[in-house]
């Protein structure tokens, strides 16, 4: 299997921007533009200013996004990493949450670079990333089988999709390139002991991903070598040890270069888990359907798979994190406030009495029948007796029901204004449409700084 390491570090070297298709491109600027508004947003949360405390005083050149910190490169790397997912608004269906990993990494790597590096380098870097990533996830089984093991594949196999991203903007060859690889192997790791107690622990994996990623890449780059039986079936090797009973390894290099993991990742609508989202859109349009008001609702009931009971049926809203894992929370805040944007998430929507008052009519029931992958069917019943199902798939965010460009700028806005003027947000925004035209995506820093009399007010 040492062949299949080898020819995946093959595939990651020789892709070039004329090899993407014109609507992996158009998605890959998707991804980034959306990624970069989740960070700047993400620059004003808590664990955000605490991750930088634990950097402050030291020096570098590499700007912490939304903010005009600058810090050393691989901790740069760490911080974006951090905020990009601290608002749990990032992408999914990659990794998962592939765009904080490999958008930090890859700019950090940027911020190291003698030349200039293209805005068409920047998205075949990322496109590989999130290949490569996805990648090893599947290699271990799938997102319910790795997750449901206890790994959070976001830190787990996202530090690989950072390295081979990082990588390429390093001009490793293929020979560092699978040292790269070996080495993220190694740097790998994240539980999901967060869900019991809704611990920021979570927040942290994406940014130590994206800087065991762009480590490994240096390392390789040095001559440090990593080991190249690493997805073999070996005492040690990353699937022996991480998925001994789940291993695919023909999925490290099947349909290389023909399916794209990118194109499989959605951008998030909502403030919350991927798994609550379904969910919320079929209460809105049962709403809908049974032309009824929040009063006139009794109930509701989610048929949902163990899975998602076990990582999304927590009843904690005590804290930010764990409301934002929370189904219950979820429909119950687009009931009571209307919607699931990030303000619904914060302190004082999360204590509003007829939030508790819902969650308290809102019931979970695990259906044996459904695939671990699957969608819940949720089922509103009101106070006049009616009734009616629905089950979302695929909700919107999704490749199949995806958000029109409108709503990804109105997206955006919302999260790049709080750290910045509208007219600095719209500058930007412009940049990250025409990414493949530009000679340099240095040219991105300036917009990417944040105001400190901003990001002060933030909550």
């Amino acid at each position: 299997m040492t062949e299949r390491l080898q020819r995946l570090a093959q595939f990651c070297v020789d892709t070039r921007f004329e090899d993407l298709p014109p609507a992996l491109v158009a998605q890959a600027t998707r991804h980034i533009l959306d990624t970069f508004g989740a960070t700047l947003a993400g620059a004003g949360s808590d664990v955000a200013k605490q991750a930088r405390q634990v950097f402050e005083g030291e020096s570098g050149t590499t700007l912490v996004w939304g903010t005009e910190v600058r810090v050393g490169a691989a901790q740069a790397a760490m911080l974006n990493g951090v905020a990009a997912h601290a608002l749990e608004l990032d992408d999914t269906g990659g990794c998962d949450h592939s765009g904080a990993m490999v958008l930090p990494a890859v700019m950090a790597a940027v911020s190291m670079s003698a030349r200039p590096v293209s805005g068409r380098e920047l998205i075949t870097a990322v496109v590989i990333g999130y290949d490569v990533g996805r990648r090893a996830l599947e290699a271990c089984g799938g997102y319910s089988a790795h997750n449901g093991a206890g790994w959070h594949s976001t830190a787990t196999c996202g530090v690989f999709g950072a390295a081979a991203a990082s990588g390429l903007i390093l001009g490793l060859n293929v020979e560092q390139m699978v040292s790269a690889l070996g080495i993220a192997g190694s740097f790998s790791g994240g539980l999901w002991a967060f869900i019991h107690d809704g611990s920021q622990s979570k927040k942290l994996h994406s940014g130590r991903a994206a800087e065991g990623g762009l480590l490994a890449a240096r390392f390789a780059l040095q001559g440090v070598t990593g080991p190249t039986k690493l997805f073999d079936d070996v005492w040690g090797g990353f699937l022996k040890t991480l998925a001994v009973e789940t291993a695919q390894p023909e999925a490290l290099d099947a349909d290389l270069g023909t399916v794209w993991k990118l194109a499989r990742c959605s951008i998030k609508p909502y403030a919350s888990c991927r798994g609550t989202h379904s969910a919320i859109d079929a209460l809105g349009l049962l709403l809908e359907q049974l032309q009824v008001s929040v009063d006139q609702v009794e109930d509701i009931q989610v048929s949902l798979c163990g899975f998602l009971q076990d990582m999304c049926g927590g009843q904690d809203v005590s804290t930010l994190a764990a409301a934002q894992m929370s189904l219950p929370y979820a429909l119950a805040a687009r009931l009571v406030h209307g919607h699931c944007r990030l303000e619904a998430y914060d302190d004082e929507q999360r204590r509003e009495p007829r939030v508790a008052q819902w969650m308290s009519r809102i019931r979970l029931e695990v259906d044996l029948q459904l695939s671990e992958d699957g969608e819940p069917v949720v089922s509103v019943r009101t106070v006049d007796g009616r009734q009616a199902s629905l089950c979302v798939d695929p909700p919107l965010g999704a490749p199949g029901n995806p958000l029109s460009d409108e709503a990804l700028e109105e997206k955006f806005f919302s999260l790049a204004e709080r750290v910045m003027p509208r007219d600095q947000a719209e500058g930007l925004l412009e940049q990250l449409w025409q990414l493949d035209t530009l000679e340099s995506v240095f040219c991105l820093c300036g917009p990417l700084r944040g105001q400190a009399s901003l990001l002060q007010v933030m909550r």
